[in-house]
């Protein structure tokens, strides 16, 4: 199993001099992924449902502060050397899909192959509508024919496409991405849509554990979402054997156990009772887990990792 963590892109820690320092602590610790966040604008009023957390209302940047996703990643791909680099989610509406496939096989190709491109279609109509991206409504539609305009972009020597939301031909597009034949495309998102899209255009499902609506939790809860992918994926006249799955945890807790319920939360507790907790997820086929250990400041969130490192990893 590869082990992930998040690079501040807001709030106090994202500074440049803390950016770096955790990308290459982490490097340094073992962790195999880094992760970025993606938006663009945060505006002052939202009426948008933030879909993971149970009162709806989104507080992560109350100042709108947000460093851009792609170009961050492309600045950690600079100071680091071997840590793959997880847009986590990028939002397929936001941007312009042929210049995005671009920014992408440019990102794959300054790193050396570590890219990975976690994408899902956004939830917050505000931000939409601030920076023009296609109509909310349709942002499902414009997810799907964007991945496909990315595929036919980094694979075909001569590509063309037709669609209602792009449209190309007689170009040529290079460089292709180091990556063959493209980089893992991860699907993010709980909702049926979401699994349809995974199973159907994606390389691998990535949910986040804490959405109340469709929620994903529990290993009984990933499993029956994980099978409804592999109906999507068969259903799309693909194998199923070739789908990967991910898991973002961010209540992940090796101190001491989350009670809800009368029931402890999936990796919360004692080291080895959430090493067993990974061993299970491992077991029901996830081979990358994405964890959450930013805290109030740059030592102590590096205390956070080199305890997982340290204590939790090697009994994994």
């Amino acid at each position: 199993m590869e082990f992930g963590f998040g690079a501040p892109s807001r709030g106090p820690l994202a500074s440049v001099e803390n950016m770096v320092a955790l990308a290459q602590k982490g490097e340094e610790l073992g962790f195999e992924i880094v992760t970025v966040s993606d938006h663009i604008v945060v505006p002052n009023d939202i009426d948008s449902i933030y879909p993971y957390n149970e009162t709806g209302e989104f507080t992560s940047s109350q100042s709108g502060e947000y460093m851009e996703q792609l170009t961050t990643i492309g600045y950690l791909a600079g100071v680091t050397s071997k840590i793959k680099l997880l847009t986590s989610v990028m939002v397929l509406p936001h941007r312009a899909p042929v210049l995005t496939a671009k920014m992408l096989a440019t990102i794959d190709v300054l790193s050396g192959g570590r890219l990975i491109v976690g994408c899902g279609v956004g939830w917050m109509e505000e931000e939409f509508e601030a920076i023009g991206a296609p109509p909310y409504a349709e942002r499902g539609a414009v997810g799907n024919e964007y991945l496909r305009v990315f595929r036919e972009l980094w694979t075909s020597d001569t590509p063309s496409f037709e669609g209602d939301y792009a449209s190309f031909s007689d170009i040529a597009f290079a460089p292709k991405p180091v990556q063959q034949p493209h980089p893992p495309l991860w699907i993010g998102g709980e909702s049926p849509p979401a699994l349809r899209r995974a199973g159907q255009l994606g390389d691998a499902w990535y949910p986040i554990c804490s959405n109340p609506r469709f929620p994903v939790g529990t290993l009984e809860q990933f499993a029956g979402y994980k099978s409804r992918v592999l109906g999507h994926a068969e259903r799309a006249g693909r194998d199923p054997a070739r789908m990967d799955f991910a898991y973002s945890v961010n209540w992940y807790d090796d101190t001491q156990a989350q009670v809800v319920d009368g029931e402890r939360r999936l990796l919360t507790g004692t080291p080895d009772v959430v090493a067993d907790d990974m061993k299970r997820l491992e077991e029901l086929g996830v081979n990358h887990l994405m964890l959450n250990f930013q805290a109030a400041g740059l030592d102590d969130t590096v205390a956070l990792m080199e305890r997982f490192a340290e204590e939790v990893r090697p009994r994994v």
